[in-house]
Order: C-alpha cells, then structure tokens, then sequence
C-alpha cells in the first residue's frame, strides 16, 4: 500500500492494517499511520513537489493514500502573506499569515483533512460519509461529499450560527442539529459510528483525516524558501492540527527535505474554552474538560481529542499556550482586516490575539521568523462583529449630501 506501514497505537506502540479503526483493543489509545520513511526519502525530494500541481496532494507520498486522489483536487497551497503592516503594528521583524481563507472550495483548512478522509472512504468502499461538527467540517463534508456522490449525515450543535447552517444545507445534505454542545454532539456521533456502517470522518476515519493537517505545515516550510520557522502560533479545538503541523516538519527533517528545525510551536484558544492552554499554563499533562462559552465556536471543543499531545508538543519544542477573551478576538479580526485586508472567521481572531499576548509577554521574540495560522473565511461568522463595526455614511443621492459627509470625515 504505497509508503504506509500500517496504523500504531499513539500509547502502546501496537500496530495495525489499514482499516477504517481508530482506537487501539488493548489500551484504547488513539491510533496514528506509520510511513516507511526511508522509501519516501527515495521517492520524494524538493524538485519532484515543486513540478507538481500546486494543491495539497504535491505531497501525496507523505499522506495515507493507496492510489491517486479523489477528491478535493483543488484543495491546499494557499497563501503564505508576509505581513508587513501587521509585523510593524505588534513590532517584530517577519511575520507571515498562513491564509486558509482563501482558495478551499469551503474557505477553511477542513478541506485539507476532508480531502484526504473521503479519498480514504472511497477506497474503504463506504457509500456514505458523516461527521460531528462546529461548522467548517459541515461545510467541507457537505461539498466534497456532494461532490463525490457521496450520501452524507451531517451533525451541529442546534445553537450553530444561522450562516453557517445556510453554509451546509445548500449541498443538501441530511443535517441533523442536536441540541446540546460539540461535545454531546461527539458522543452521540460515536454510537451512531457504532451501529451504522458509515465514514464518519472524525472518528473511525480520524486517523487518515488527521493526517490531512499536515500538508499545511508542508506549505509553510515550502513557502518558506525549504526552511521551518522559529515560532507557528496554532489554534485549538481538537488539537490535532496543533500536533499534525508538528508531525508534518518532523517529517520533511526525517526524509531530508529541511536539515535543521528549531521551531517552537505555541498553542492558542478563547478563554472561554481553553483546556489546552490552561494545561499548558498550569504545567500538567491533565486536560480538564470545560463547558465552551465563547463566539469562537469553531474551536468550541470542551473536551479536545488529541489535548494531551497538543500540550505534550509544545512543551517538546519549548512554546507555550494563550488564551483571549471574545473581545480580544473581536478587536484581532479587526486589525488583521485594517492591516493586511484579511478577513478571518473568529479562530483566526483567537491566532493572532493570542501571539499579540504572546509577543507582548516575550515568549515570542521579536527579531525571529514568526508563522500565525489563519484557518477560515470571516463570512463564515459575521455574526461574531454584529454591534462592533461602524455604520455605513447614508446619504442623499447629489453631490451636496455627500460633501457633509466628507467634511464630518476629514
């Protein structure tokens, strides 16, 4: 099966086939694909990528695949924005924005992990696919699923934004809104996986849809001139693009593509919903589940899956956690519109609030190469800046009536 091993236990090392498991039978630890890497340093290297179509399937050997891609052809490769503005508003030398609001058919980084799940279904033989959801990966399954023709159970949280449940029924899959958080939404989801032979995406197919994350950091590197970063800030629901980014520059330095990697990975989330970074901060290993309160839903996850190896990275690499209010988040999507004319959905508010904090506090320094991660589109939550933007100047229609404005501007 190409340059995959098999699937290992994160805990205990066992490993297994190929197969649309996800949790390890004798300690329950979750499991992960082992790559033969020595064939892959044979068979990939910087010139072969860069001849290759610019999506994230140019690194197609390091992914869990058997055979071709198909699906989401013209998902990944997005920006890499070197931002100026906003580097000389929070002082610091090099900053750049990895820009996933842009070029995904759903305008966030879940077509990434969604392309890679669903080529998987498709060769497991599934006819329908499913996921929990705070809204992105809604959209993501929809779509690509649709596109697929593939049958598709979608399940939100009842108290979703209105915009983004619009943003999922115009695939017209079956959406089912539970009434309850992510998390009872999970929950039920697993014994729904239980007893319906489906691809649920994120749970018996998370350990192929994980790996998706990774061409992000594959990206960065790339677009960096082959040369990791000093500092990635990272948002966290889950936590697993958190340790995917880790794991995908880990892996260019094992096959040789990069020759060195300092990079310290730091970990961001809303203080109304931050387990990871209160484990951070308080230096232990366990994840306190919390209920989620705060207008960053797509990072709502009170009990994140891969919390202890998102906290157990950024130890690794020596980064830290921070965690933002909702109007911190506010205030942050609202520079980064004004600074560089990016519009990003909340999570991108809690990136860059988050290594403002941490800038500000030293933890980042200022004269080093600084990555911040910008997952998803702010049409997906304009609701989030509903009372905190200006209103339009309304006017009669003659010149006159606009010269009133104008003076009041000036």
């Amino acid at each position: 099966m190409g340059h995959i091993r098999g699937l290992k236990c994160r805990e205990c090392g066992r490993e297994y086939p190929i197969e649309p498991i996800y949790v390890c039978e004798f300690c329950f630890g979750p499991l992960e694909v082992a790559y033969d890497y020595n064939s892959i340093a044979k068979a990939l290297n910087k010139k072969k990528i860069e001849k290759r179509e610019k999506s994230l399937w140019r690194y197609r050997e390091l992914l869990p695949i058997a055979g071709e891609p198909q699906v989401g052809l013209t998902s990944g490769y997005t920006p890499l924005v070197k931002a100026d503005n906003l580097a000389k508003e929070l002082g610091v030398e090099e900053l750049y924005l990895k820009d996933d609001t842009v070029v995904h058919p759903t305008l966030s980084f879940k077509d990434r992990v969604v392309s890679v799940a669903l080529t998987k279904a498709k060769e497991f033989g599934f006819d329908t696919v499913a996921c929990a959801s705070t809204g992105n990966l809604a959209h993501s399954v929809s779509a690509h699923g649709a596109r697929a023709g593939l049958k598709r159970f979608i399940f939100i949280p009842a108290s979703l934004e209105p915009s983004k449940i619009i943003a999922s029924l115009v695939y017209e899959p079956n959406l089912v809104a539970v009434d309850g958080n992510y998390d009872d939404v999970n929950r039920l989801c697993s014994e729904i996986a239980n007893k319906y032979s489906w691809a649920f995406v994120n749970i018996n197919i998370r350990p192929f849809y994980a790996e998706g994350s990774k061409t992000l950091g594959f990206e960065i590197i790339e677009q960096l001139g082959w040369k990791a970063p000093d500092n990635v800030v990272v948002p966290c629901a889950s936590g697993s693009l958190l340790t995917k980014v880790w794991k995908s520059f880990k892996e260019f330095k094992e096959i040789g593509i990069i020759k060195e990697l300092g990079t310290k990975v730091f970990a961001a989330q809303a203080t109304g919903c931050s387990p990871i970074v209160t484990a951070i901060k308080q230096g232990t290993d366990v994840i306190r589940p919390v209920k989620p309160n705060t207008i960053a839903k797509s990072l709502a996850i009170g009990n994140p899956a891969d919390g202890f190896y998102a906290s157990q990275v950024v130890r690794e690499t020596g980064g830290d956690g921070e965690d933002v209010s909702d109007q911190e988040i506010i205030d942050a999507i609202k520079l980064l519109a004004r600074t560089e004319g990016i519009f990003a959905e909340t999570a991108g508010g809690v990136t860059l609030a988050s290594a403002k904090k941490l800038i500000a506090a030293g933890k980042i320094r200022r004269d080093e190469v600084t990555v911040i991660c910008i997952t998803g589109n702010g049409l997906k939550t304009q609701e989030a800046l509903q009372g905190h933007v200006a209103s339009p100047h309304y006017i009669k229609p003659n010149i006159a009536s606009f010269e009133e404005v104008l003076k009041k501007i000036s």
